[in-house]
C-alpha cells in the first residue's frame, strides 16, 4: 500500500500488480525515489477526476522516465476511487501522472474504438480527502484549465504496511 500525505489530508492506495504489472511497477518506482513529494494535484474537475503526479509549484513540469505501455485492456474499470494512468492522445504516453476517478467513468474504459485509460489501483482509505480535493476552487493558470486556485501539494507518498 501507499500513503499519500497532502496539504488537505491523507489517503491510502492499493495497487493491482496482478492485472496492471507495468503501471504498478512504474508507479512504485516513482514512489520509491520520492518523485511525488512536492508535486501538485494540478487538475481538478468535480464529478469527474483529480489529476496529479507531474507538476510542482507554479505548474512546473517534472522530468520523468520514458513512457510505458498502456494496460487499458486489463479488464479493470474506471470506477469511483480507482487510479488510472494519465496520458496524452498517444495511447502509450503515460509516465508519472495519474488520476483518481471521482465517479464511475465508463467512457474512459477500453472499448471498441476507444483504447481507454489503464486502471492500476484504488483508494482504500481517505476517500474523504479525495472528495475534499475535488471541492477546491479552480481556475486557469499558465495555459491550463481546472487548476486549483490554492495549490494542493503532495507532501509525501510512501509505501506502508497493510493494516
Amino acid at each position: 500500500m501507499i500513503r499519500f500525505e497532502t496539504t488537505l489530508g491523507s489517503f491510502d492506495i492499493e495497487l493491482n500488480e496482478k492485472d496492471a504489472p507495468i503501471s504498478s511497477a512504474n508507479f512504485l518506482a516513482y514512489v520509491d525515489e520520492g518523485f511525488f513529494d512536492g508535486t501538485l494535484f494540478h487538475r481538478v474537475i468535480p464529478g469527474f477526476m483529480i489529476q496529479g503526479g507531474g507538476m510542482t509549484s507554479g505548474l512546473e513540469q517534472k522530468a520523468t522516465r520514458a513512457p510505458i505501455a498502456n494496460e487499458a485492456k486489463n479488464g479493470l474499470k474506471n470506477l469511483r476511487g480507482t487510479l488510472s494512468m494519465a496520458r496524452t492522445n498517444d495511447i502509450n504516453s503515460a509516465t508519472s501522472q495519474f488520476f483518481v476517478n471521482l465517479v464511475d467513468n465508463d467512457f474512459l474504459n477500453n472499448a471498441p474504438g476507444n483504447y481507454g485509460y489503464a486502471v492500476f489501483g484504488r483508494v482504500i482509505a481517505g476517500m474523504d480527502t479525495i472528495d475534499k480535493i475535488a471541492q477546491v476552487r479552480t481556475g486557469r493558470s499558465r495555459g491550463h484549465s481546472d487548476v486549483p486556485v490554492e495549490e494542493v501539494v503532495v507532501k509525501s507518498a510512501r509505501r506502508i504496511d497493510a493494516a
